[in-house]
């Protein structure tokens, strides 16, 4: 038959990079990284899950060196950071947080128990920088500058450096020698304080000082002032000045009934000082409900823990001889107070007024290019640079959350500025990795293990008393605690890919160099991409 020898079958594609039968792969696997939920909520940018892989690995002051390369105060983050690294963490979903705040505690005080120090910098760039304010945010900018190896002066109006941590922060939740010590390891990078130095002219002491640029950190210290009809003035305390009386051991002993009007965390501070002073009764009125209150929620808990009674939607109308008049507030459709017209009477000796702070930036008002909104300066969001030439500002001094963290967050990011600035550039974060969100993890690989959490006083004890109320976790918890991360979106060489790789194409490089791909022995079949617990491998067409 015509044709009947002929073969229909197609030659095989002989010289094309095929290495065996089967079917051609359509997608091939790739490590990635990700950022990790933990870091995306730290305003101080720390590299959180880097240096909890530490502390699992037993690495303890590597794990230190790790985080203090975004911030030089852990020992004071693990004790008054809000932790916002905490409410982003994947684990929650599963078991309870990590205790990230009480690791990085840890590793603070363990920092200061043995000495560690920070490395400084070999060479020095032969420039000057001022920075104006000691707080949180003036010292993460006089670190990090040091650290870049610029000379730094920090000149401050307080006795002491630290800003409102000082002063404002009651010892029972930092400790000054906490605080010092930290403190005084900045100092031994070579930065200069210069204290009870309040700046006016800041023109005259940028050229008298030969500064070449400036970062403003002032603090808000200014409290916010109402009229009280009736008021008597020496029975009327503003909570920043009797804070830090108390803080500076000036504090006078408190009798009776006091009532704390406001509802921020210096508010709760306040009351919680006067109760400890000896206040008989102490209670809070805020005109608005707790759901608004911008306290913490943990702050208004532990306020109320030691005996403190809060009055919501309520508003000071008057003052008696030893009374207040409040008037009962109610919201309306927009949740904003409004007075019903009913009155209560609260009896009260002392009242302490904690409305708010504002920072004492008025001395700038008069520097060329530097733009005001009411008590802050405006900036560039980057660099964090006023209309000024190398002028920046940050922490209170800028609208923002007015948190510990986020000063420091400030510090560094103007830091980085400065720098780029006077090398004559401009200071670029790089591009961010996707987010490493709980739907991308495989939570089959993770038991459940409860959270360790720290110890506190009884609050019948802790309000007698300016001991510290949090006691920090055990290395042994510590240790626990750092082996609960989940490690998102980042490979922690557990194996997997490894043992679940049927052509053996995944190459295990050693401790610490994770794996690679043989894509030649790679068939895309996905094995290694379904195990992975944490994503840290993504499929991708193939080309």
């Amino acid at each position: 038959m015509a044709g009947a020898d002929r073969d229909l079958t197609p030659p095989a594609p002989l010289g094309l990079g095929r290495t065996r039968s089967g079917p051609v792969r359509q997608q091939r696997p790739v490590y990635v990284d990700l950022l990790p939920p933990c870091n995306v909520g730290c305003p101080a940018g720390e590299n959180i899950q880097a240096w909890l892989a530490l502390v699992k690995a037993g690495r303890e002051e590597e794990a230190w060196h790790q985080l203090t390369v975004d911030n030089p105060l852990p020992a004071v983050h693990g004790r008054v950071c809000y932790h916002p690294c905490e409410a982003a963490c994947n684990r929650v979903e599963l078991d309870g947080a990590v205790s990230i705040h009480g690791v990085e505690r840890h590793l603070g005080d363990l920092a200061i128990e043995h000495g560690w120090r920070f490395v400084a910098p070999v060479t020095r760039s032969g420039r000057r920088v001022l920075v104006v304010g000691s707080g949180p945010s003036g010292l993460s900018a006089a670190y990090h500058l040091a650290r870049l190896g610029h000379d730094v002066v920090v000149r401050d109006s307080g006795a002491e450096p630290g800003g409102m941590m000082r002063y404002g922060i009651p010892s029972y939740r930092l400790p000054r020698a906490v605080l010092d010590a930290e403190i005084d390891r900045i100092r031994d990078l070579g930065v200069t304080f210069e204290q009870e130095q309040r700046v006016e002219d800041l023109e005259a002491e940028r050229r008298g000082g030969g500064f070449d640029a400036v970062f403003v950190a002032v603090g808000a210290h200014l409290s916010t002032r109402v009229d009280i009809p009736n008021q008597d003035a020496s029975r009327v305390l503003d909570a920043v000045t009797f804070l830090r009386d108390a803080s500076g051991g000036a504090g006078s002993p408190l009798t009776g009934r006091v009532a704390v009007y406001g509802g921020g965390n210096t508010a709760m501070d306040a009351a919680r000082v006067a109760r400890r002073l000896g206040a008989d009764d102490t209670v809070i009125v805020y005109r608005r409900t707790r759901e608004q209150m911008p306290a913490h929620e943990s702050e208004a808990q532990d306020a109320e823990e030691e005996g403190i009674r809060i009055n919501w939607l309520r508003t000071i109308a008057s003052m008696g001889d030893d009374d207040l008049t409040v008037e009962v507030q109610e919201l309306d459709e927009h949740g904003k107070p409004h007075g019903t017209g009913e009155f209560e009477t609260l009896a009260a000796d002392t009242v302490i007024l904690a409305l708010g702070q504002e920072s004492d930036t008025g001395f700038l008002r008069g520097v060329p290019g530097i733009e005001f909104q009411r008590d802050t300066l405006q900036v560039d969001k980057g660099t964090l640079m006023t209309g000024a030439p190398g002028v920046f500002a940050g922490g209170d001094a800028v609208p923002s959350q007015r948190t510990v963290t986020v000063g420091v967050g400030h510090g560094k990011r103007a830091a980085r500025s400065i720098d780029a600035w006077l090398r004559g550039g401009r200071h670029e974060d790089p591009p961010k990795h996707p987010h490493a969100t709980f739907d991308k993890l495989n939570l089959w690989y993770f038991g459940a293990h409860g959270r360790r959490e720290e110890v506190e006083l009884a609050p019948q004890t802790r309000s007698q008393t300016f001991d510290e109320v949090v006691h920090g976790l055990s290395p042994e918890e510590a240790a626990f605690e750092a082996g609960r991360c989940l490690s998102c979106g980042n490979c922690f060489e557990c194996d997997g890919c490894l043992a679940a790789c049927p052509e053996d194409a995944v190459i295990k490089l050693g401790e610490g160099l994770r794996y690679e791909f043989d894509l030649g022995r790679c068939t895309g079949c996905s094995a290694c991409y379904r195990q992975c617990p944490v994503h840290a491998i993504e499929m991708i067409p193939e080309s």
